[in-house]
């Protein structure tokens, strides 16, 4: 998935926002009727979802879970340097991930970015509103979806690209509100390199 004075800061407003969607659980929760996550879907995505449920369901039969995920994320990286690449190749994360904001909308998720960047950190929360795996993980047997979607993608853009870590702070499926996505990486300088701080 996306996401990754120049440098932002956490102001007040953000962290209220951040504050806001902090909200943890533990069940894995189901869709409500009326949800606009359940009204939301693009056809294509959820076909393209069932496609790798199904896949990554017959390959843990065959080979077992560990060996499915590798045998998955095969050219996944690529294809995420493909997709990625010329959005974060943009001076920050922020301008990067704003960038995606109407691909995502084109198949009916709403997705929010805050800047977070500090201490020469150039770092990002991607807050996705919707769900559309929710209930089309358990047709193939998944409790939830976030193994085989979300941190699939995570990892195959770490890959990708290495300098970018991320972390999933909040999931839908677990009960929260949102899912939110954490990516950071070294602050570039104004000639584009990494800054001293984040060396340090």
């Amino acid at each position: 998935m996306f996401t990754t004075g120049r440098h932002g800061y956490l102001n007040i407003l953000s962290f209220r926002r951040i504050l806001k969607y902090e909200v943890l659980c533990n069940k894995p929760q189901q869709g409500k009727k009326g949800d606009k996550t359940m009204q939301n879907k693009s056809p294509e995505l959820i076909e393209t979802a069932r496609k790798k449920f199904a896949q990554f369901r017959a390959l843990c039969a065959e080979h077992g879970e560990d060996a499915a995920w590798e045998s998955m994320l095969e050219g996944f990286p690529e294809l995420q340097r493909q997709r990625m690449g010329p959005s974060l190749a943009l001076p920050t994360l922020a301008e990067g991930f704003r960038a995606a904001i109407p691909f995502f909308a084109a198949v009916g998720m709403e997705m929010d970015v805050v800047d977070i960047s500090n201490r020469g950190v150039d770092a990002v929360l991607e807050i996705q509103r919707f769900c559309p795996y929710l209930d089309v993980c358990r047709e193939y047997g998944f409790e939830t979806p976030c193994h085989v979607i979300c941190e699939m993608d995570m990892e195959a853009s770490h890959r990708a690209f290495p300098e970018m870590k991320g972390e999933i702070l909040c999931r839908q499926a677990f009960g929260s509100p949102v899912c939110i996505f954490k990516y950071q990486r070294p602050a570039k300088d104004e000639a584009g390199g990494v800054t001293a701080s984040a060396c340090s």
